[in-house]
């Protein structure tokens, strides 16, 4: 009697989740949670303290700024220096003014300008740390899985933001936003600690450049010279602006008006939320050949909420467009995540991300600020309407570039030269130079 071999254990992960993509992902939605339910905990601290809404802008603002301001030199610095330190270095940073943050909501000695201080280093340590972030995350992965590991990785980010948005809320109520802080403070330190794990052995020493300005040339030039990426961050610097207006300004005064106050609009974000886990699933199983072309054609339902709140409709059909809104936003995330994997050289990742991340917040405090002056101007069903014409008309103008209609996946997508390892616990597959 022969005795039946033993069943193979799976292994714990599939081979192309290395090491380094395991780390970031979980690192990413350890950070995720904490952050959603800090946002909520930031504004409520500043009302609590005797604020008003515009001091909750003010502060909100304060971490916009050094965003914006350090972006482009954090980009540089990531493709100089080890993007691992540069990460944890960030990590640290915002958990020490999170922490800070947290002490003196607690104490209930917070003053408007410390408030607006401590969101300014928060800032300033997000600069830095998301080009050096998307730059290891797109050169951690094995490139014929690429499309799966972005959308898993995003998947992922969504829900964690789902997640913490919804148990920060509840936190607040119950013990109070310092509370809240404090637990965003300590996810930093937990994810700085996982990021410091990451394997770089394998990461080719980078030669020293001609110093801080000559890296931003090389990254203009990188930027500049392909078509389809500058003109689609051209689109979002203007298409995010005017998504940020209507869901920060406009979204909350129609529910206010016409809705019936802050839960239906809540269950619309919600649906929003849901949408994205959706669309990452789909971009699991689908790898569309002409990825920016499928992108792109995805953009176009991003008109569809500021038209339904300038009408507005009622409350179901906004939650099925802000639903169907997370799935094609999803598609275009994915899509243009593998686009930069394919295309752009690993030792400019950072940069271009940087350049790319610029683009995409620069105007966005503007066009929250004007939402406002362009209601009393215009009213507001003609502002809103106003925002969807633009993402159309920019998105179809996109869609006349050759570049983005013709950029086609490749079967075979190596890993670039020197990249981190991303296998498994196996033995790695051999991978090709760029």
């Amino acid at each position: 009697m022969t005795t039946p071999p033993a069943p193979r254990l799976r292994p714990r992960r599939p081979a192309w989740a290395g090491r380094n993509y395991t780390l970031l992902t979980t690192a990413a939605v350890v950070t995720g949670l904490g952050n959603a339910g800090a946002l909520i905990a930031a504004a409520f601290a500043v009302l609590e303290a005797g604020g008003d809404g515009g001091d909750v802008g003010l502060v909100a603002a304060a971490r916009t700024l050094p965003l914006v301001v350090f972006l482009l030199i954090g980009g540089a610095v990531a493709d100089r220096l080890p993007r691992h330190r540069v990460m944890v270095a960030a990590n640290s940073l915002n958990c020490l003014s999170q922490a800070a943050f947290a002490v003196l909501v607690l104490s209930g000695e917070a003053r408007l300008w410390q408030m607006a201080v401590l969101s300014a280093l928060g800032g300033t340590g997000q600069a830095f740390f998301s080009p050096a972030a998307e730059g290891m995350l797109l050169s951690s992965v094995n490139g014929e899985q690429a499309a799966r590991a972005f959308a898993l990785f995003r998947m992922g980010m969504n829900g964690a933001q789902i997640g913490g948005a919804a148990l920060g809320g509840a936190l607040v109520a119950v013990v109070g936003p310092g509370w809240v802080l404090a637990v965003d403070a300590a996810a930093f330190a937990v994810a700085g600690a996982l990021r410091s794990l990451l394997d770089v052995s394998a990461v080719a020493r980078r030669e020293p450049g001609g110093g801080m300005l000559r890296d931003l040339r090389e990254g203009w030039r990188e930027f500049v010279g392909r078509p389809w990426l500058w003109s689609i961050v051209v689109q979002f610097s203007v298409v995010n602006a005017v998504v940020g207006a209507a869901e920060a300004v406009f979204g909350p005064l129609v529910a206010e008006d016409h809705l019936g106050g802050a839960r239906p609009w809540g269950l619309a974000l919600a649906a929003f939320g849901a949408g994205t886990v959706l669309g990452g699933l789909l971009m699991v199983r689908w790898r569309p050949r002409r990825m920016l072309l499928a992108g792109s054609l995805c953009v176009l339902p991003l008109a569809l909420p500021s038209a339904a709140l300038a009408v507005p409709v009622p409350v179901a059909p906004l939650v099925v467009v802000m639903f169907l809104v997370g799935v094609s936003v999803e598609v275009f995330g994915v899509s243009w995540m593998t686009a930069l994997h394919q295309e752009i050289p690993e030792d400019k990742l950072s940069r271009v991300s940087a350049y790319d991340w610029f683009g995409s917040v620069a105007m966005v405090p503007l066009a929250t600020a004007l939402a406002g002056p362009a209601e009393e101007a215009f009213g507001r069903a003609a502002s809103l309407w106003g925002c969807s014409a633009l993402i159309l008309a920019l998105t179809l103008a996109v869609l006349t570039v050759p570049d983005v209609r013709r950029l086609r996946r490749r079967e075979t997508q190596p890993v670039a030269e020197g990249g981190p390892a991303a296998a498994a616990d196996t033995a790695p597959e051999p991978v090709s130079p760029r």
